[in-house]
């Protein structure tokens, strides 16, 4: 029977559309393959989400018994955290709004059979 393990991240500290761009690099891969390609991929959100693949990869190996070289990141995906506004103001005192996205990213890894 295959596992599914899951592992969350919320309140990342980038965009979804910033974080996307790196979790479609690891989507169908092998977990010790995934983990190799976000070591030397540049991006800021790589150490996040190769932080969160680690974590699930331990939750399986600690309470399901699967070793590492069994898994697969079976699904992975970002979607939009909360938006924090902050204030600055513009030209002849206008009011002017920086949105600070943010995201949260959910990775299923499941048993290759």
């Amino acid at each position: 029977m295959a596992h599914e393990i899951t592992a969350k991240l919320g309140k990342c500290g980038t965009s979804a559309q910033k974080a996307r761009l790196v979790i479609d690099l690891v989507r169908g891969k092998k977990v010790v393959d995934a983990l190799n390609i976000l070591n030397l991929t540049p991006n800021f959100v790589a150490v996040d989400v190769r932080k969160l693949i680690a974590s699930a990869m331990a939750n399986a190996e600690e309470n399901f018994g699967v070793g590492r070289d069994e898994l697969v990141v079976h699904k992975i995906y970002a979607n939009e955290g909360p938006t924090r506004k902050w204030r600055s103001f513009g030209a002849r005192g206008r009011f002017k709004p920086q949105l600070r996205r943010s995201s949260e990213i959910t990775v299923v890894l499941r048993e290759i059979e």
